[in-house]
């Protein structure tokens, strides 16, 4: 559950879409967009107080046209309200993912250095797992110092979609090893 500034619990509206990768869950509160959720998601790793399905918010409208947008070719940047809930240290992990351009990468090494927090490798890992708003704060984009794909919540198979979908280079990742 989420707590606001004072302690009350924040509640969250959602609506499901579909797309190349799957069903999304959208996930909004009155200040926007929360969150991102795959179909396989483990229960509790983006924890909010959804409280309904809402198909007309405005903002869950806006984010599946968008999204629709970028699956079909037509956008590289998403324009929407972000309301991350979180620690200060994952939303600044989760805002460095943010200034990841289209069609590029950066490791988990890069995205620590970028906040200042160096040796912070593991815990930048750690808060790229619990990102809330996948594809919009596009974790699919960090991956290991090698160029190797490392964990992603809605799986490799998936985070190598959204890669190759982007022109992103990367190396090639054996799923059945």
């Amino acid at each position: 559950m989420t707590k606001t500034a004072r302690g009350a619990q924040k509640d969250y509206v959602h609506k499901i879409v579909n797309s190349p990768v799957g069903k999304l869950k959208l996930v909004a509160s009155h200040a926007g967009l929360a969150a991102i959720l795959w179909d396989n998601d483990r229960p509790n790793r983006v924890r909010l107080n959804i409280v309904a399905e809402h198909e007309n918010h405005p903002v869950l409208v806006e984010t599946e046209r968008q999204l629709q947008e970028y699956f079909a070719g037509k956008r590289q940047v998403f324009d929407l309200p972000l309301d991350f809930a979180g620690t200060e240290f994952q939303k600044k992990v989760w805002q460095a993912l943010l200034t990841i351009p289209f069609g590029e990468t950066r490791s988990y090494a890069e995205i620590a250095a970028q906040i200042d927090a160096p040796k912070a490798i593991r815990a930048v890992g750690a808060a790229n797992a619990r990102n809330p708003i996948s594809i919009i704060a596009p974790c699919h984009r960090v991956i290991g110092s090698a160029g190797d794909l490392r964990g992603f919540a809605g799986g490799l198979e998936r985070k190598t979609y959204l890669l190759e979908f982007e022109g992103s280079e990367t190396k090639t990742f054996d799923f059945a090893a």
